[in-house]
């Protein structure tokens, strides 16, 4: 498989990401020696980095062929130092049978999986005890560019799909796609809000170590920090989530 310029340079952009993505955890989790699995890896910048940075084995899952297909080449061809400790599986996490892991890695995936509690299980039975999950993602559906993207207006227009409904969001995506959709969730996004993910988090069987909302660098996050707290705006003013869970 020839590399696409266009996927390289994605992966080249989410290299220079990641550094802000464990900023936004205060750190990064020690990697040397550290078994690790990054669920919905994309294109595997994350599993590249950790396994540069001296993890042991680290096992990237997604659901797109074609991502992981990219990754195994990226890595085989351009990583060659690395393909010993690294692979890349397209394969669902509660198929995965791969062994136990020290972390679990997911980056803005947790408002499109469907059946969130069920990933957690699959999480928590693939952690040793101790092990821990850093999640970070967003935007959630209800804040106010939650739709990603789906509703396209001419001008960004913040919290437009709520404006509109789910019956005309439908309609307007609908009339640019081939395969027709019913659904929100058929978007691949849960439409879960905060409140729905604090309770799935307490009762997934995981301790919730840390816990922080509209984590940026952006001076808007300060605004959204400090509306977020009233709790009854907190749904649409709450635009990601990071947190970390350790297996007891």
């Amino acid at each position: 498989m020839a590399l696409d310029p266009a996927d390289v340079a994605y992966f080249d952009r989410g290299i220079e990401a990641n550094p802000r993505f464990w900023a936004r955890f205060g750190k990064a989790p020690a990697f040397a020696g550290a078994t690790i699995l990054d669920v919905g890896c994309g294109h595997g910048s994350l599993v590249v980095d950790m396994a540069a940075a001296g993890a042991q084995r680290v096992v990237g899952l997604d659901l797109n062929a074609r991502l992981i297909d990219f990754a195994t080449t990226y890595v085989n061809s351009r990583r060659p130092d690395l393909s010993g400790r690294v692979a890349f599986h397209c394969v669902d996490l509660e198929d995965y049978d791969g062994g136990n892991f020290d972390l679990i890695v997911s980056k803005d995936s947790f408002e499109h999986i469907l059946d969130l509690g069920g990933m957690l299980a699959a999480m928590r039975s693939r952690l040793r005890p101790g092990g821990r999950v850093y999640a970070g993602f967003g935007p959630l559906y209800h804040s106010p560019f939650g739709d990603h993207d789906a509703v396209r207006p001419p001008v960004p227009v913040p919290w437009v799909h709520l404006m509109l409904g789910d019956r005309r969001v439908l309609a307007r995506v609908n009339r640019r796609r081939r395969q027709k959709v019913s659904s929100i969730q058929d978007l691949g996004l849960n439409q879960l809000a905060l409140s729905d993910y604090k309770r799935l988090f307490a009762d997934s069987g995981l301790k919730v170590v840390w816990f922080a909302t509209n984590r940026t660098s952006k001076p808007s996050g300060k605004v959204f920090g400090a509306v977020g707290r009233l709790p009854l705006l907190a749904k649409y003013f709450t635009f990601n989530i990071y947190c970390i869970l350790e297996r007891p």
